[in-house]
């Protein structure tokens, strides 16, 4: 039961489908209720961490009660999906139909209808024999190893293309169909393409369905569509996925199990990628607002502190690689008017953020909305200056502050908040990249104030 090989009838697969689940939903009730003191019920695996929690804002037990159950679910998962590939290849089925297991309530529908499908018979088998006995594609993939190479490679960065300019151009997405569906889709393929004519190694087909998204990511460097940062940014969530499709693809390939034609293969990547970014765009997921804080303590009383708070004087050219890169940062800060409803404008290194002051609490803290968010940042390019879409409007500051705390011997802790949002999917993933950066940037505004401030305190 737990390899890809082999095939298994419906009876044992509903069977053995049925009692992982109650074993599975057994095991997380008792660890909920015993370890962590919490119910679990059977719809708790639509929200297992309750309704009202926020990724970005997730108590550290909680952290751990969510981690203990996705370590549980592993080997679970593991064997649901070695358990379809072998009851998808007892049915004569496609095996890449696999990644429904994956997918929210259409799984339950697509276990029940394995559970009850009929196994083909040998002869009805055989009209879905892998790629040596089809002949459709033949003189567009040429039979050696590095010649069906180049072209799944080709063919993969064309297709790539194609759908990275429509996610990003037509539909404007950022989001799962782009960094998700797309890498998994043309990892599969490449393998799939690749292996048309004979069964391929391992090795080959991992590196086939690697090779091709980072010569895509070259791609839309050179075609001006995509920055050197943000491909670098996605590079690690794409070729994981890219990855796990060539597995796969190296699993259908390795068992002479592929589909009935060239179509149905076509179709992994011609259909389910557009029509996932077109559904993720009629879905249109709200954002989540995401909180960064940083804190440091300064030799210096508050009331020291505060107005360099409101306002500072210019910072040094920045060192770290990361803004010299691109990365907008902190350049200097100005204020005009006093208190509640002035307007403090951050000068970054893209452009200024309009900030009007809604909480004037001095020497404590100071608030403020922004109201205007210049481009995160300045894309790398060879072209230089290049703009793709989410350079505007998918990364907005909706609000910060900076909160002084007196302490003992005439310091001060000096804590920046920022709250925002972006709109580039999955948030779970690029909120580490965009938390990671404001902190950056907190800390270059924060040791500047320090160094100011505790400079003067020593003149």
């Amino acid at each position: 039961m737990w390899r890809w090989r082999g095939t298994i009838d419906r009876r044992t697969y509903a069977v053995a489908g049925c009692s992982a689940f109650i074993l599975k939903y057994l095991l997380d009730k008792f660890v909920a209720f015993a370890v962590f003191g919490r119910s679990w019920f059977l719809w708790s695996y639509w929200q297992p961490l309750g309704p009202d929690v926020r990724v970005n804002a997730i108590h550290p037990d909680t952290r751990v009660f969510a981690a203990t159950l996705l370590v549980l679910a592993l080997p679970f998962i593991w064997l649901g999906v070695t358990l379809t590939v072998q009851r998808l290849r007892d049915a004569g089925k496609p095996l890449w139909l696999v990644v429904l297991f994956f997918v929210p309530v259409i799984n339950l529908l697509f276990f029940l209808l394995l559970s009850t499908i009929e196994p083909h018979s040998v002869a009805a088998r055989r009209e879905a024999m892998p790629w040596p006995e089809t002949r459709k594609l033949d003189r567009w993939i040429p039979r050696g190893a590095m010649g069906a190479a180049a072209a799944s490679m080709g063919v993969t960065i064309a297709i790539g293309s194609m759908f990275t300019v429509l996610g990003m151009e037509v539909l404007r997405s950022y989001g799962w169909g782009l960094f998700v569906a797309l890498p998994f889709c043309l990892g599969l393929f490449s393998v799939l393409v690749y292996s048309y004519h004979e069964p391929r190694s391992y090795s080959s087909c991992m590196a086939v369905s690697l090779v091709p998204v980072g010569l895509l990511g070259a791609v839309l460097l050179l075609a001006m569509i995509e920055g050197a940062i943000c491909i670098l940014m996605a590079a690690p969530f794409a070729l994981a996925l890219a990855a796990l499709g060539g597995m796969l693809g190296y699993a259908i390939q390795a068992g002479y199990w592929l589909n009935k034609g060239s179509p149905a293969m076509l179709s992994i990547v011609l259909l389910f990628t557009p029509a996932f970014q077109s559904a993720e765009r009629l879905v249109n997921l709200q954002a989540e607002t995401f909180e960064v804080r940083t804190a440091i303590e300064v030799n210096a009383p508050p009331e020291k502190v505060w107005n360099q708070v409101v306002a500072f004087a210019e910072i040094p050219p920045p060192k770290e690689l990361l803004f010299r890169a691109g990365i907008a940062y902190p350049i200097r800060a100005e204020i005009s008017g006093h208190g509640v409803g002035a307007v403090r404008h951050c000068i970054f290194s893209t452009g200024p953020f309009a900030e009007p002051i809604e909480v004037w609490d001095e020497p404590r803290l100071l608030k403020f909305g922004v109201t205007a968010n210049p481009a995160p940042l300045n894309e790398l390019s060879p072209y230089g200056n290049i703009q793709p879409p989410h350079l505007h409007g998918y990364f907005v500051s909706k609000q910060g502050q900076f909160l002084l705390t007196a302490l003992p011997g005439g310091r001060t802790r000096l804590e920046g908040t920022t709250w925002y949002q972006h709109t580039m999917w999955p948030a779970a993933y690029w909120h580490l990249w965009s938390d990671y950066i404001i902190h950056r940037i907190h800390l270059r505004v924060l040791e500047h104030l320090q160094e100011v401030v505790e400079r003067g305190a020593r003149a």
